[in-house]
């Protein structure tokens, strides 16, 4: 243990992953002199790894290699034990496929030290790999940038949100406070181990700081050979094992005492982790919608009313059509109504009292809510078509919601186009009137594609962009909702400007229904095309 100001013990936990560790270890290294030491656990590694190790330790006193004899099958033991040898009085977390940002360690260990913080939260970065596209994870739970650090004394209790930020890395704890409260992984073969990690730590009132910088690089690969748990949700034990964490998680906040967040946790548990699923329902297999169903089923049930009531009103609905039913009923309406924001699609059925209704017979259920809903939070739908050539042609087309929005009178629509691949928004500069045909308004809108080359050319050779309608109504009111995409497959051309600009255009459905465009500019993005089929092909082949 170091004398003199307090320091981190970085605890990195790392299994055959010999083409990264070296990176982790060195983001942690380069850290300075907030970090006292950098404690490798190796879980019995079987490739390359353990002599990378043994190198970098030679080569850095501050490194410790602690190697396992027998592989633990999950992440919860080499953290554990990296914790228990840590010798600086705080601990901070790393993957080995993750890196650390420069000067987070101090960061986070001037705001432990300043506000005397049991446990200290940044915010971590999802980088998409390859295309370093980075979305900050859960960032509204956190400071504007520039802002102080915010200060909860005793706990979550009064931000209940924080429930939503569930990884373990990212922070910086207290040794004796994770000591004091027994606060430990679940060892073995475990998943989601994070989830249940957290729900103690917060179950444990912590003084938490959190503070507006970005403290942790999540590297996000889709297309690794073998992704990582949280990508691999077309597996039900993915499914399970998180629904497993859940019912661990209420019963830890439970058990402490917390039961506002409990409820809160149950909540977030519908608004957020089974409308994710949901999402992504309608592409499985007929097998993988019975079981998630029925696991799904047995879940909710043992959920309280006031739970169910304080959620989302798409995750309402959602939860009592699954409830409603014994097996998987409105698969592809429910996809849809996952979506962010929620979109309602024909058809529209009613009661004979004219009361909204999802679904048929006996697993009908009634769309209590709808009718208090804002014009701003209505599920509408807006379809999408596209016809690509020099320019793409947008036609959209908007259905009536149960008479809410004739009453409202839609004017016009205008495009957003937002990027998947990191590149800003581009917004068109020019709204196309809706023309109305009994129950739909319709319009038509030219998008520049080779606007949406330049304003990507930042970002990546290849960009992603995702279609977002505004509409106007009389009186200056508007909605903005998300373009889905009915019956649109995989089409690509080149769209010429001479004498020599081309781009390569797809038109595609995302995996929750929206329209989407993959844009490819010139020789070098249609080498990433190509680049990307390849690896793709190799992946599955090694698979």
């Amino acid at each position: 243990m170091s004398g003199g100001e307090p320091r981190v013990s970085v605890v990195v936990s790392v299994f055959n992953d010999a083409a990264r560790i070296a990176e982790a270890v060195h983001s942690a290294l380069d850290q300075g002199e907030a970090v006292g030491e950098v404690l490798v656990v190796d879980d019995a590694s079987t490739d390359a790894t353990p002599g990378i190790l043994s190198r970098l330790a030679a080569d850095h006193p501050r490194l410790r290699v602690l190697t396992r004899t027998v592989n633990s099958g999950g992440c919860g033991t080499p953290r554990n034990e990296g914790i228990a040898a840590a010798g600086e009085r705080y601990v901070m977390l790393l993957d080995s496929d993750d890196v650390l940002p420069p000067g987070a360690a101090r960061i986070l260990l001037s705001a432990a030290v300043e506000h005397r913080a049991d446990v200290v939260a940044g915010v971590a970065v999802r980088r998409e790999l390859p295309a370093r596209a980075d979305t900050e994870w859960q960032r509204e739970l956190y400071p504007p940038a520039g802002c102080p650090p915010v200060l909860y004394a005793e706990g979550i209790g009064a931000r209940p949100g924080f429930l939503r930020d569930t990884l373990s890395a990212g922070k910086l704890y207290d040794r004796s406070f994770l000591e004091r409260n027994g606060v430990r992984f679940a060892d073995g073969d475990v998943h989601y181990e994070d989830f249940v990690f957290t729900a103690m730590v917060y179950a444990a009132r912590p003084r938490l700081v959190a503070i507006p910088d970005a403290v942790y690089t999540w590297h996000v690969r889709r297309a690794a050979g073998r992704q990582s748990i949280s990508l691999r949700r077309d597996e039900i034990r993915n499914w399970r094992d998180r629904v497993e964490a859940h019912a661990e998680t209420v019963t830890v906040l439970e058990n402490s005492g917390e039961k506002s967040l409990a409820a809160a946790a149950g909540t977030k548990f519908l608004d957020y982790d089974l409308r994710m699923y949901v999402r992504e329902l309608a592409t499985r297999s007929a097998a993988y919608q019975a079981e998630w169903w029925h696991i799904t089923r047995d879940h909710l049930r043992g959920f309280a009313p006031s739970v169910l009531a304080a959620a989302h009103h798409a995750a309402r609905w959602i939860s009592a059509a699954i409830l409603a039913s014994e097996e998987p009923v409105e698969v592809a309406r429910l996809t849809e109504l996952a979506a962010g924001p929620a979109r309602l699609v024909p058809p529209y059925a009613a009661d004979e009292r004219g009361r909204p209704l999802l679904g048929g017979g006996a697993a009908a259920i009634p769309l209590d809510g709808l009718e208090k809903l804002s014009l701003g939070r209505l599920p509408v739908a807006v379809d999408g078509a596209v016809r690509i050539g020099r320019r793409c042609e947008i036609r959209l087309r908007l259905h009536e919601l149960y008479g809410r929005l004739a009453a409202a009178g839609p004017v016009s629509v205008s495009l957003e186009l937002r990027s998947r691949s990191g590149a800003a928004p581009v917004a068109l500069r020019h709204p196309a009137p809706l023309v109305n045909s009994g129950d739909r308004w319709t319009a038509a809108l030219k998008v520049d594609v080779f606007e949406l080359v330049r304003a990507g050319r930042a970002a990546a050779p290849m960009t992603a962009w995702t279609l977002w309608a505004n509409i106007r109504f009389a009186g200056g009111r508007t909605l903005v909702t998300a373009v889905r995409a009915p019956g649109v497959g995989s089409r690509r051309s080149f769209a010429y400007r001479p004498p020599t600009a081309f781009a390569l255009v797809q038109a595609y459905a995302t995996s929750s229904g929206g329209l989407a465009l993959r844009i490819a500019g010139g020789l070098s993005g249609v080498r990433e095309v190509a680049a990307g089929r390849i690896s793709r092909l190799l992946a599955r082949l090694q698979h």
